[in-house]
């Protein structure tokens, strides 16, 4: 079949990698501008001293959407991934340990000797999650919310006649204490708010159904590592006859009538049937599309939680840590207090330490580690980050140390550092948000910018900072939108 429209990508991140995927299978012309020289947006990575890390997104959940990508190329059966048994330990100071397991009679007998909790109070909350996300799932994260298409369905019917279920008035952290009687559990399911860089004392109850994509349908490793989700995606695109156009940035969307009708480059000027933007939508409008008014949802709207990132190379293993770990902080509402409203870190935050090697015994040496150390930080509002990530990296040490009884500072052979700052520069990200704007509101969700841009024709929006959200599904979800769309 004879290509004949052409679409300009701006952005490689996963989600624009994933729209050239289905546009190009659609019969489009595409080509995808990355201003960096290396495409995948956040998903790069590091490999120095014989340790190898993934730089952005470690969670995989949902493999079912990268298999629908490769079912568009034919007889492609280049990515596999594995499920995880466990799909995160948990720390407490107090010495309390929590796995959680992918098998439920396993998580259950390990509620049981962990927490003087009533096991079934979990086993329901996870039933009442996976009810709500068929309910409403769909409509939240497959579809465009601006159109009525989506709202005049059935679907949409049956969600309604369930609206108490969604407790749209009260928080997640206010349903998780009235669920639960332990506080341990509570910030177990409080920490879910995380996974769109939001606050668990603000986000809105219905956000309570995000554990159901992690301890109803489980996680996953990639083979490879998560590099390889962006890198299967470029080999299909590649397939597929997508032009990949790395270290050419654009400068200017180009507009006529109220239509996109190409972009500009240092390169030069490239006409096309319709532009998609995978860059962040603030910059988008500031630098690409200076001669139209940025909507004011996204001038106000309060951004997502950053990170401050240490990737360390640890000549030493940890037999009690797994590929997901998370140490929790004694003071949690003040964490997020800290990070929401103050624009700084508390002296006790939580932590997040990934280590692959757990999997993938080839990205570490013999006898070492390499760890993803996340903290969840303040947007980039010109903090003096250099003395935080100081204080910080001394107390995330100190923490861990104390939790773990044994050392580990002796043992960091190699250190490389993403802030706020870095993370702003290198991915556009606007502030170094992580995930677009936070979902600190009953609404947020239809404060979104939508993926098609509602007064100028043909100019379209995927990734982690449009409808419907950050992480990796959710950006594979805004290519499928926009595709459709399309």
């Amino acid at each position: 079949m004879a290509k004949t429209k052409k679409v300009g990508i701006i952005g490689s991140g996963v989600a624009g990698l994933a729209a050239a995927v289905r546009l190009s299978a659609k019969g489009y012309q595409v080509v995808v501008y990355e201003k960096e020289e290396t495409l995948g947006g956040k998903m790069g990575e590091i490999a120095q001293h014989n340790y190898r890390f993934d730089t952005g997104p470690s969670l995989f959940t949902q493999p079912h959407l990268l298999d629908e990508l490769m079912a568009l190329v034919e007889q492609d059966q280049g990515f596999e991934c594995q499920k995880l048994e466990i799909s995160c330990n948990y720390f407490w100071e107090d010495g309390t340990v929590f796995s959680a397991y992918e098998d439920k009679e396993a998580l259950r007998n390990e509620l049981k000797s962990v927490f003087p909790e009533d096991e079934e109070n979990v086993m329901q909350r996870l039933q009442k999650a996976k009810d709500i996300y068929d309910l409403v799932g769909t409509i939240f994260i497959e579809k465009p919310l601006n159109k009525w298409s989506t709202w005049l369905t059935r679907d949409v019917v049956k969600a309604l006649t369930h609206l108490p279920k969604y407790q749209l008035n009260r928080s997640m952290h206010q349903v998780n204490c009235a669920d639960f009687n332990h506080p341990k559990v509570q910030q177990l399911f409080d920490r879910f708010a995380t996974y769109n860089g939001s606050n668990p004392f603000k986000a809105p109850a219905l956000l309570n159904m995000i554990p159901h994509l992690e301890l109803n349908l489980g996680t996953y490793y990639p083979k490879g590592g998560l590099r390889s989700i962006p890198e299967t995606l470029i080999r299909l695109g590649k397939k597929l006859g997508v032009v990949y156009r790395a270290g050419e940035a654009v400068e200017e969307i180009l507009t006529n009538a109220n239509r996109a009708v190409g972009i500009k480059t240092p390169q030069g000027s490239y006409s096309f049937d319709a532009v998609v933007s995978n860059a962040d939508v603030y910059p988008t409008y500031k630098h690409l599309l200076k001669h139209i008014k940025m909507p004011r949802s996204i001038r106000t709207q309060e951004r997502s939680s950053s990170g401050i990132i240490f990737y360390w190379g640890i000549k030493k293993q940890f037999p009690q840590l797994d590929l997901h770990n998370i140490f929790f902080s004694e003071a949690y509402e003040k964490e997020f207090q800290a990070i929401f409203k103050e624009g700084t870190l508390i002296d006790d935050p939580t932590i997040y330490v990934n280590i692959s090697s757990k999997v993938d015994p080839s990205d570490a040496p013999d006898g070492a580690e390499n760890w993803f150390v996340l903290l969840n930080a303040p947007a980039n509002t010109h903090q003096n980050w250099d003395e935080i990530i100081s204080v910080v990296r001394k107390n995330v040490i100190q923490k861990l140390e104390r939790i773990l009884n044994e050392p580990l500072e002796p043992y960091i052979e190699f250190e490389a550092i993403l802030d706020p700052r870095s993370i702003e520069r290198k991915t556009s990200s606007y502030q170094g948000s992580l995930y677009g704007t936070s979902s600190n509101h009953t609404f947020a969700a239809f404060l979104r910018h939508t993926n098609d841009h509602t007064t100028i024709d043909n100019l379209y929006f995927c990734g982690g900072s449009v409808h419907p959200g950050g992480g990796i599904p959710l950006c594979l979800n805004s290519a499928k939108i926009v595709a459709n769309l399309l």
